[in-house]
């Protein structure tokens, strides 16, 4: 975020702010107090001082409400200091506080494409999945090219999925790597048919939102990773062996290509950095 917000010019000049405001409005001079809290905080910031970063940016909106830049920066600050699949009662406080807000930055600005993948990231990271995939849908509203966000829908419906197919697994008495579709249902059990309800389509739709990030980026190799394992996964719901086999060699493709990809990936890396190229 280094710059990105326009910050040079902000620091008051030698003689202190209380003398530069003696000679403005009190708006100006509250305007002026808030962008010295901002530079203070970003200065903090980029030190990992995110407690006291954010301090600075509480006062920089006190000083100027109005002041969006402010509010983006004390949202990231508490984001900062949020610690995935921490349960702590502080760690809770991060969180909501990060999307309180970053909610209060959508208020003034709806379109702003940060906070609403900072929100989609939020939800994701404490597992609300329903939460987040409407929040990644915002984010394809404002941004149809982002192909993260297509990419995190399909995670979502394989991790929605993944639990309920290990469970009906074990529950029909198969083995977890069974090379076989679901085992079908009996008079005394819809199991496999209540699935197939559920997540077929949810699954198939995954399999499509991989597909358009791959349209964004074809060398995405995340994309092609996870359009393998829900291919791999629906297979579960066939009703033959043999469309399970299909599917399956379809997923070992793109699992290939993955691999293929990352390599030379790694590679080109690795040719760019020998010709002396500087590491991103």
């Amino acid at each position: 975020m280094n710059g990105k917000f326009g910050l040079r010019g902000f620091a008051p000049a030698a003689f202190g702010i209380a003398a530069v405001c003696l000679a403005m409005t009190t708006a100006g001079c509250a305007k002026l107090k808030a962008r010295d809290h901002l530079v203070q905080g970003v200065n903090a910031f980029k030190q990992g001082n995110y407690s006291q970063a954010a301090d600075e940016f509480r006062l920089s909106i006190d000083a100027d409400p109005t002041f969006g830049t402010a509010r983006v920066y004390l949202a990231t600050a508490y984001l900062q200091q949020f610690v995935p699949g921490t349960e702590t009662d502080e760690n809770k406080k991060f969180w909501t506080a990060a999307l309180g807000e970053f909610q209060k930055v959508l208020q003034e600005d709806p379109k702003n494409l940060l906070a609403t993948q900072s929100i989609a990231n939020l939800y994701y990271q404490v597992k609300d999945m329903p939460n987040a995939v409407i929040w990644n849908k915002k984010i394809i509203e404002l941004d149809p090219k982002n192909k993260e966000a297509y990419y995190t829908l399909g995670v979502i419906a394989w991790l929605n999925f993944l639990p309920e197919d290990r469970a009906a697994r074990n529950a029909l008495g198969m083995k977890p790597d069974e090379q076989a579709p679901l085992k079908p249902d009996t008079k005394k059990s819809t199991l496999k048919a209540d699935l197939k309800a559920k997540y077929w389509q949810p699954l198939t739709d995954a399999i499509g939102d991989e597909d358009k990030a791959l349209a964004i980026d074809p060398e995405y190799e995340n994309a092609m990773s996870y359009k393998n394992l829900l291919i791999r996964f629906r297979a579960d719901l066939e009703d033959t062996k043999e469309a399970y086999a299909a599917d399956v060699k379809q997923a070992d493709d793109w699992m290939q290509k993955a691999l293929e990809t990352t390599k030379a990936k790694a590679a080109k890396k690795a040719e760019a950095l020998a010709n002396g190229a500087a590491p991103e």
